[in-house]
């Protein structure tokens, strides 16, 4: 009896420190990653912009649905953490693009912002996170044990792969 105690009260102090570390962070962050491919931006603008062909070339996607009934465009993502509804709050093609979670009642919430510029005879793509992980728990995670460009690097690895290209993909 006095192990199975020594083990529940272990964790819990565990988990408190946890949790307290995690108030401790910040609720923010930003993460930036450029792709530089050899297409021209109209190109990269449609890829990124083609909602029905997500699916097809991006790998954390497996369907998109647009959701009716809004001023904006919105639609859902469906993968493997489920379902994600996301609306473009800012558009300006193809050089700008802002794409923003669209339920505040999630544990964590955020923008996409999207550049594109000539680079050359190709494109030049910067993505930025602008997240927000509001659970401390899910706070600690994030910092400490994912790297909070993951699914930036994902997207362009998708979308390098799109193009039959390689991903040269840089901090900055």
């Amino acid at each position: 009896m006095r192990i199975a105690l020594a083990v529940l009260g272990s964790i819990v102090v565990v988990v408190l420190a946890v949790v307290l570390l995690g108030t401790r962070l910040p609720v923010g962050h930003v993460a930036t990653r450029v792709l530089r491919l050899n297409q021209a931006p109209q190109a990269v603008w449609a890829a990124l912009t083609d909602f029905a062909g997500q699916a097809t070339w991006r790998t954390d996607v497996s369907a998109v649905r647009r959701k009716e009934g809004s001023a904006r465009e919105t639609w859902i993502e469906v993968g493997p953490g489920g379902e994600l509804p996301f609306e473009t709050t800012e558009m300006d093609p193809p050089r700008h693009l802002v794409r923003t979670i669209a339920d505040p009642s999630l544990p964590f919430g955020g923008k996409w912002t999207y550049d594109l510029a000539p680079d050359g005879t190709g494109t030049r793509l910067t993505i930025t996170e602008d997240g927000e992980v509001y659970n401390p728990l899910f706070r600690f995670v994030s910092h400490y044990f994912r790297d909070q460009a993951a699914t930036i690097e994902t997207v362009m690895q998708a979308l390098a792969t799109h193009f039959k290209e390689p991903a040269r993909i840089s901090p900055t």
